[in-house]
């Protein structure tokens, strides 16, 4: 049995630890909570950082595709009024536009004859001028654009002409321009035509060359046109001295289309209305070319058969399937 006067001492010893145990316990839930704080305060300072990049990427994303809508746009809205997209027949169909337009029976364009008062052109012949061969046979040159709707009026009747001494491939479709680059509107806007630009033609009879200067896309820089195929030195040399005086009248000089027949007739500008092919499509239009009663018949045939007559006198006609009676009766007019 201990000393009753020790008793108390313990009580006030045990008192002291366990109040010393109570503050420690207390610090430690101060330190504890404190530390659970500040990894809280982490943890949302990292969620806050995630976000902000979140955000920014976001933001990024936008940003670009913004930029990209916002390049779309102002490309589209640049884009020329007129393109060298043909907006016409592709696949079957082309083919029959094509083999439609290079097989008008003879027996049609003798029908048709001189056109009716449909042509209105005028072939020229040069007097003394050198022959123009190439590969060994009398040269057909063509120099014209894809803008000029007389141009697009005339590759029609010379295709459905030189099909008849020879093949066409790679023909391709295209139209006349709506406006130039200065904003100025063409006559006879999007006329329905062809492009020599890709094709080729091979003939036993003669050489056709053709040159197409300038596209139908508006070139705001020059106000005219962008330009396509380059005359060689002697193709723009026969154009100075045969566009001019007295072949055209001094107004008209440098006119297209163009096309000299074996340096001994030329002809200059359009040999026809193009409003013939207004509206019309060229399914329309290779169909009507086999209806000799038609316009547009009377219009390319017509033309046809005086570039015909030219050809017939540059091969001393022949064949005598393309050079008919029908067509050298025309050849005195020439």
């Amino acid at each position: 049995m201990e000393p009753a006067d020790v008793r108390p001492d313990r009580n006030w010893l045990t008192q002291g630890l366990d109040e010393a145990s109570m503050g420690k316990a207390s610090r430690t839930k101060v330190d504890s909570s404190r530390r659970e704080k500040i990894a809280a305060q982490r943890a949302a300072a990292r969620r806050a950082e995630q976000r902000r990049r979140i955000l920014i990427a976001a933001g990024s994303i936008v940003v670009v595709v913004a930029v990209v809508v916002a390049f779309i746009v102002v490309k589209a809205n640049s884009k020329p009024p007129s393109s060298n997209s043909s907006n016409g027949p592709t696949g079957a169909a082309l083919s029959s536009v094509i083999a439609k337009t290079t097989s008008v029976p003879a027996s049609v364009l003798d029908k048709v004859g001189d056109g009716s008062g449909a042509f209105t052109g005028k072939i020229q012949t040069i007097k003394g001028g050198t022959p123009l061969t190439a590969n060994g046979k009398p040269e057909m040159l063509y120099m014209g654009a894809e803008y000029c709707p007389y141009c697009a009026a005339e590759r029609w009747a010379m295709i459905v002409a030189l099909s008849r001494f020879g093949t066409f491939s790679g023909l391709t479709t295209v139209h006349s321009a709506a406006a130039n680059g200065a904003g100025n509107a063409e006559p006879y806007p999007n006329t329905p035509t062809w492009t020599f630009v890709h094709a080729k033609y091979t003939s036993p009879y003669l050489t056709f060359t053709s040159v197409e200067m300038q596209t139908n896309i508006p070139d705001p820089s020059t106000g005219t046109y962008t330009n396509l195929q380059t005359p060689t030195k002697d193709q723009q040399a026969l154009l100075v001295k045969y566009d001019a005086p007295p072949y055209v009248d001094s107004s008209a000089a440098g006119s297209i289309p163009f096309i000299n027949f074996g340096n001994q007739y030329v002809s200059i500008g359009a040999s026809y209305n193009p409003g013939v092919l207004a509206g019309l499509s060229w399914s329309t239009i290779a169909s009507d070319l086999h209806n000799p009663n038609s316009a547009v018949a009377k219009a390319v045939n017509g033309t046809a058969n005086y570039i015909t007559a030219a050809i017939c006198k540059m091969t001393g006609n022949q064949p005598a399937s393309a050079c008919t009676a029908t067509v050298k009766s025309l050849q005195s007019q020439l």
